[in-house]
């Protein structure tokens, strides 16, 4: 066994392997198949080797094939780096990379952006790809599953079968180390070996590693590599956003209202007249609605509908006046039905196929186009866009969605798409950060993304976690949460939330008012407390179908508001260190069991938080580490160890850490 993890600069014990291949994609609906052929492999030899200022350089070669490579290793202090580059042969008849180093086999991996199904990677090969994560087939396959077996909220299938939003060839070690790959290419990073991590690129690789005493520092050093995320808007701490669309039922369907505004109006005056703390109020169909198989989804036409939300200009005035902030939403698509796909199309400011023609995709149901980020004048139009179309009317912020879909095979105006694929979301959020520091209004307004790679973490204010199917799955559902959260915080990515209710809704697949609940239960716990509707709020429980939702809402809005100077501590540190809002438990508590523990969290040093993931559970088994822990609604003092906790509605099992100087303030939350 190793001792203390990898050492990128060993070069020694490291083995390296070059080889020449081809890629296969096939993408459908951002879900991408991959297949690739590889003509030959072949293992490189030490030629040569040289010391250096700050390390050694290695001359390496595949003689077979005429190759011949250096290794640059610079090893200062707990920094470490390794690149390489060709120096012999011809640079197109090599385009696989294999970099294999021996390594703790007790170690556990964390990172790679976000992983919903597994949270520790060890045992896991990790595919660097972004995806989109729910795809059409694997959701047909659970929903004809369940139809003939039921519900089996606790199956898993293998984690090959996951495709991941957010992927970053970054990874962080139960030895306290993490290792980041500057790449921009299709990767894998092999786990599946005990004693050895292999990392698998298709352009010559340059990584990172750094060593810290601690998880904190281990963070601070890795976002400082990475970048950090900027300040939140103090507004937001305030309460909840409510998730409020202008739909109604027609029979079984549900179709637009064409009274937007006089929606918002009249469920602002419900949550008021039931005490809630509202802060904004979330509409994805500002720009109109399309009705579709999928549900009720958003027309991408950037600009607000004078059909469904006349007025809406000064309506967001009076909002924002009430000290509600209005949201909308936006992707990197366009309606091909509408005007601004027209003003597109003249300008040709679409990605293209291989015939000079628009490439469309398909996303659920429809086609739609790409904005080619890589032509400086179609960035500079759709970030005016949202300068002028949601900014100028005074929006406060937006889902900023998408940026998993652009094909390998795409044309763009400036690069190969291959080598762009990964970098799209992160270019989608630097748009994004730009339109809004552009106006001025950082302070004021934010957005948050749910595609992310290497990049993302300087300029998206937050993510979410995804779409979350409306059940109890712990691969899909509300538990899937945690892992995903836990994974972005240990990929450096320090501040993230989910739709409270989750939004996948299929067939049987509803929400229920239980798990609406417990969701927002969780939800108080997290940096913004955000509702949604889902893709079919009609077959959807929604907070003002009864008294009691409307009583555990505001109840829970409360609770939010109340935590707000806690959260914005939080999220400083986060801003200023690295240090991830939400936490996983061995990030303070050095115990074997937190390793593996994806069902409880940290909210900062002081809160631990262990949400009923259960439909039916009236309370649920707690593991404690090494602290005296006071539960938040009862008072009652828990040490170490694992106990069975009631959990009732409206008393979620959250434990405060009793030697927190923040202790009375934070027991005051639900008063």
């Amino acid at each position: 066994m190793r001792k203390g993890g990898i050492t990128i600069v060993d070069y020694k014990n490291l083995t390296v392997e070059v080889g020449f291949g081809e890629n296969n994609f096939t993408m459908d609906r951002g879900s991408f198949k991959y297949k690739q052929k590889i003509h030959w492999k072949e293992k490189c030899k030490i030629v040569s080797e040289q010391k250096t200022e700050n390390g050694v350089e290695v001359i390496l070669s595949a003689p077979n094939k005429n190759q011949t490579f250096k290794l640059v290793l610079s090893d200062v202090g707990d920094k470490k780096e390794l690149s390489m580059v060709q120096i012999e042969g011809n640079h197109g008849e090599v385009n696989r990379f294999w970099l294999t180093f021996p390594t703790n086999s007790e170690e556990h991996i964390y990172g790679c952006g976000e992983t919903y199904s597994e949270f520790d990677l060890k045992g896991q090969n990790v595919r660097i790809w972004v995806a989109e994560h729910q795809n059409a087939n694997r959701i047909s396959k659970k929903i004809i599953k369940e139809k003939i077996r039921g519900k089996r909220p606790n199956k898993k299938l293998r984690f090959d079968k996951y495709e991941s939003y957010y992927v970053q060839p970054t990874f962080i070690s139960s030895d306290k180390y993490y290792v980041h790959v500057d790449m921009n290419a299709y990767g894998e990073f092999d786990f599946t070996k005990p004693g050895s991590i292999t990392i698998y690129t298709q352009e010559l690789p340059h990584i990172y590693s750094e060593k810290a005493e601690s998880f904190e520092k281990l963070s601070e050093k890795l976002t400082a590599l990475l970048g950090r995320q900027r300040k939140l808007p103090d507004w937001i701490y305030g309460g909840g956003i409510i998730a409020m669309q202008d739909w109604v039922k027609d029979g079984d369907k549900v179709v637009e209202g064409f009274d937007g505004c006089g929606n918002i109006d009249r469920k602002l005056k419900e949550l008021d007249e039931a005490g809630a703390k509202v802060v904004g109020v979330w509409c994805q169909d500002w720009c109109g609605c399309r009705c579709t198989g999928f549900g009720y989804q958003v027309m991408w036409n950037w600009k607000y509908s004078r059909e469904q939300y006349p007025n809406l200009p000064e309506k967001i005035k009076e909002w924002k006046a009430k000290g509600v902030r209005f949201l909308g939403y936006i992707n990197p698509f366009i309606a091909l039905e509408k005007d601004i796909y027209q003003e597109a199309k003249e300008k040709g400011y679409c990605v293209k196929n291989k015939d000079g023609e628009d490439y469309l995709v398909t996303i659920t149901t429809f086609p739609a186009a790409m904005v080619d980020f890589t032509n400086p004048a179609a960035y500079e139009w759709y970030k005016n866009l949202i300068k002028e179309n949601m900014i100028g009317i005074g929006m406060g912020g937006w889902m900023a969605d998408f940026g998993e879909y652009l094909p390998d095979d795409a044309v763009l105006f400036n690069g190969d798409a291959k080598f762009l694929h990964n970098s799209w979301p992160a270019i989608w959020a630097k748009l994004n950060r730009e339109a809004i520091e552009e106006c001025g209004a950082q302070d004021e307004v934010f957005f948050f993304t749910r595609a992310g790679y290497t990049g993302t973490v300087k300029d998206s204010a937050m993510m979410w976690t995804g779409d979350q199917h409306v059940d109890w799955s712990i691969d899909d559902g509300m538990p899937s949460v945690i892992p995903a959260t836990l994974s972005l915080a240990m990929s450096g990515f320090g501040i993230s939330h989910s739709d409270v209710g989750g939004y996948t809704t299929i067939m049987h697949m509803r929400r229920s008012k239980e798990l609406l609940m417990r969701w927002e239960e969780m939800n108080v716990f997290s940096p913004l407390y955000r509702f949604h509707e889902g893709n079919q709020p009609g077959n959807n429980v929604q907070f003002n179908e009864d008294k009691d939702l409307l009583a555990h809402l505001a109840k829970c809005t409360k609770w939010h508001s109340a935590l707000a100077d806690y959260l914005k501590g939080l999220v400083s540190q986060t801003t200023e260190k690295g240090t991830p809002v939400m936490r996983p438990i061995f990030y303070h508590y050095d115990e074997p069991w937190a390793y593996s523990e994806t069902t409880e969290y940290l909210l900062g040093r002081d809160i631990l938080v262990a949400p009923v993931l259960k439909a039916g559970a009236k309370g649920r088994n707690v593991t404690l580490p090494d602290d005296t822990w006071v539960h938040l609604f009862t008072g009652e003092e828990y040490k170490k160890g694992t106990v069975y906790v009631d959990a009732e509605i409206g008393k979620p099992p959250v434990f405060v850490r009793k030697e927190s100087s923040d202790l009375d303030f934070l027991r005051g939350i639900i008063k």
